[in-house]
């Protein structure tokens, strides 16, 4: 296995799970990923959308939601393991 050497590669495989409190979905959400996130190497990051008007306003009825920090493509609920896993691997 290779070493992570610069912030760039530590970045493209953090994964932000975009959420709230007392969010059952979410918690669902979080779940289902958890127990893959070690054997893809993946950093996860929960961000609290309600803390950012900007965030409620594109995520608020849609999540939880998944992006890679230094991707641009998105994974919505609902999703099943293997999707997941399909969007963990692009």
């Amino acid at each position: 296995m290779t070493a992570i050497n610069n912030t760039e590669d530590i970045t493209s495989r953090t994964l932000i799970l975009y959420s709230t409190s007392a969010c059952h979905l979410c918690e669902t959400a979080l779940a289902l990923i958890a127990p893959q996130l070690d054997s893809l190497v993946i950093t996860l990051e929960e961000v609290d959308i309600s803390e950012s008007d900007a965030l409620m306003a594109r995520y608020g009825i849609r999540i939880p939601v998944l992006k890679f920090a230094a991707g641009k493509e998105e994974l919505g609920w609902p999703f099943s393991e293997e999707q997941f896993l399909e969007f963990a691997r692009l």
